[in-house]
């Protein structure tokens, strides 16, 4: 088994040069720290974020990671579900490796909890999907800053049904110690103003626990996404939107643009956090 998955994206979506990217990410975060009073004593149990490069969407990202500055020192691992952007699959895959690397060093894989999830069908061993993948990838620096000595259990979501990512989630969900994160964009490449508002309806079927799925054109993570809420609504989790913008708004035309939500979820375990 290869020890390490090398990053495959740094220089590309965020920087390569650490010391460039941890100032980047501080930026991002301090952009993102005058948040939100109304969850001044907790932090979510799941947050929904984008994977674009940090120019696009890492201000967005920031702004969820930022309310889980709070678990810091609690929080000590972190449930990374992303979709499968590179090879086609069935399932879910990990990467069958003990650590994944960043310009900011490595983040150990959750041994128990790639443990946890041997006897579950659904869950594959694949390091192809990883291998290329930035998804998840993007997550790990804010990751790293934010929270600190964590360890990830890192999924790519291929083709999979909604109760095939719940059961994995509900192996997985923990207590106060796991944090789950759901990487994903909104809609792709329509013109700003139809994309704020199918981007709109999107985060308004997510708030609620809209029984309809989210589909694949509404957000490229819809099969994560379409897995986790029935879970989160099972575990009365309340949901918030942190931000919502699109390329548009941050670093690209407004002719074609790719949308971006920032989702907390919060647990009643967390509240006296």
């Amino acid at each position: 088994m290869q020890f390490v998955r090398p990053a495959a994206v740094a220089g590309t979506f965020y920087p390569a040069k650490a010391s460039v990217l941890r100032a980047e990410v501080a930026r991002l975060l301090a952009g993102a720290e005058s948040a939100d009073e109304a969850a001044a004593v907790a932090w979510p149990k799941a947050i929904i974020v984008p994977h674009a490069g940090y120019v696009y969407s890492g201000a967005v990202a920031a702004s969820a990671y930022a309310l889980l500055a709070k678990g810091r020192g609690h929080i000590r691992r972190v449930v990374l579900l992303g979709p499968a952007h590179r090879v086609p699959f069935r399932g879910l895959a990990l990467p069958g490796v003990q650590a994944m690397q960043t310009p900011l060093g490595v983040v150990a894989v959750d041994q128990a909890g790639v443990a946890a999830l041997a006897g579950l069908p659904q869950v594959l061993e694949m390091p192809a999907a990883h291998a290329q993948e930035h998804a998840l990838e993007v997550q790990l620096p804010f990751i790293q800053e934010v929270l600190d000595g964590v360890s990830v259990i890192p999924l790519v979501v291929g083709d999979a049904r909604p109760e095939a990512v719940a059961e994995v989630l509900e192996k997985l969900w923990g207590g106060e110690e796991t944090v789950i994160v759901i990487s994903s964009d909104l809609s792709h490449y329509h013109p700003y103003t139809e994309a704020r508002a199918i981007d709109h309806h999107t985060v308004e079927e997510i708030l609620r626990f809209d029984p309809l799925p989210i589909e694949h054109d509404q957000a490229c993570g819809a099969t994560p996404i379409n897995g986790f809420l029935p879970v989160a609504r099972k575990h009365h989790l309340r949901p918030r939107l942190v931000d919502l913008c699109n390329s548009g708004d941050t670093a690209g035309s407004r002719d074609a643009v790719v949308g971006y939500a920032a989702v907390a979820f919060y647990g009643e375990s967390h509240d006296h956090a």
